[in-house]
């Protein structure tokens, strides 16, 4: 029956002459094991029917898949049936046949059990890696050893990337992330740490900054109630560690403005950032949009006139003896040069901040 079986495995499956021969020696002793489990279950003697699978080496689980598993119980069953018909009475073939079915239902479910406990094996494993990942990127340690982790992943390292940090939920279903963002083309890397949930995204869909922001907005469920702060878009996996320091310096500092968007750019605060004391939020301020802004004395008198004026174009227009069509191509100007409109309150308040420390500086 073992020859039989082996001669139907190279007949009908072609994956099977495609396998080392040290493989196929082990898929004959496991076949032969099946047959002798059988002649035991049969018997009523004591069976356990994962003890088929106790002659492979562990390693065959990765090696053969579930299928070709599926595969080698079915054509065992079926050689054993066909090997009844030839070799026992006609009154013996029918209850050994009804046999061979139970048996083999047996059989399956306990390669099935094998199977699911090395699949929750390696999803603990891939779960620590990834936490280990995303441990490295917030304490900005991404050397070649993660750039590895994250290739076992099967995490493109040239993709582009956006760290998010948001509260993190009584219970974190990490799956339920993972598949709600691949809906939106988003790859994502995620663990909680404490009381917040950090995420890596990368994928097309965070090639624009305000379109990443758009689309983990629609991930708030997965994280808890409050403010979930998206940082800046980077080239790679190697550069997420800049995107990690903006989103957690935003994070911390979100308090300071409950009434903005629950999905928010960490560029979005700012002045929060400073004002909490952050070095690169500061200098931002001070060193990118001040003086795009000081480069032109008539626009920061302008700025400043039209802040001091309460956002008033005539009242500008008095202080500064020009006329108020003068004043509205100036501020068109200053929301050119900066990217921030001083007639809107909050943007407003970022150049006002913006003032203030470059003049400090």
């Amino acid at each position: 029956m073992n020859t039989a079986t082996l001669t139907a495995m190279v007949a009908r499956h072609e994956w099977f002459g495609q396998l080392d021969p040290e493989s196929r020696s082990w898929i004959g002793i496991l076949a032969r094991s099946g047959i002798d489990g059988f002649v035991t279950w049969f018997s009523g003697e004591p069976f356990v029917p994962e003890s088929v699978f106790d002659a492979a080496p562990r390693a065959m689980a990765r090696r053969i898949t579930l299928q070709q598993t599926v595969d080698l119980v079915r054509t065992t069953t079926e050689v054993v049936e066909e090997q009844i018909q030839h070799l026992l009475p006609r009154g013996d073939r029918q209850p050994l046949q009804f046999g061979i079915v139970h048996y083999s239902r047996e059989i399956a479910f306990a390669a099935a059990a094998i199977y699911a406990r090395a699949a929750e094996a390696r999803g603990a494993w891939d779960s620590r890696i990834e936490a280990t990942i995303v441990d490295a990127v917030v304490r900005a340690e991404t050397d070649e050893s993660v750039m590895s982790r994250a290739s076992t992943l099967g995490w493109d390292t040239d993709s582009k990337v956006a760290v998010a940090i948001g509260g993190a939920p009584e219970t974190v279903v990490l799956d339920g992330l993972r598949r709600a963002a691949a809906k939106l083309s988003l790859e994502v890397l995620a663990a909680p740490q404490g009381d917040r949930l950090v995420c890596i995204f990368g994928g097309d869909g965070v090639s624009d900054p305000v379109e990443a922001c758009e689309r983990i907005s629609q991930l708030q469920e997965h994280f808890a109630p409050g403010p979930v702060v998206v940082g800046p878009t980077v080239d790679n996996l190697a550069g997420a560690p800049k995107s990690a320091r903006a989103a957690a310096s935003g994070y911390r500092a979100a308090k300071a403005w409950p009434e903005g968007p629950t999905t928010l750019l960490s560029e979005d605060l700012l002045p929060e950032r400073a004002l909490a004391g952050d070095g690169h939020a500061r200098r931002i301020l001070s060193g990118e949009i001040y003086p795009s802004l000081a480069a032109s004395k008539e626009l920061l008198e302008t700025c400043v006139g039209f802040l001091d004026c309460g956002s008033s174009m005539e009242a500008t227009a008095r202080a500064l003896f020009v006329h108020p069509n003068t004043v509205r191509y100036r501020l068109k100007r200053i929301q050119d040069v900066t990217g921030y409109n001083p007639a809107d309150p909050r943007e407003a308040y970022v150049l006002r901040l913006a003032i203030t420390l470059g003049r400090l500086h």
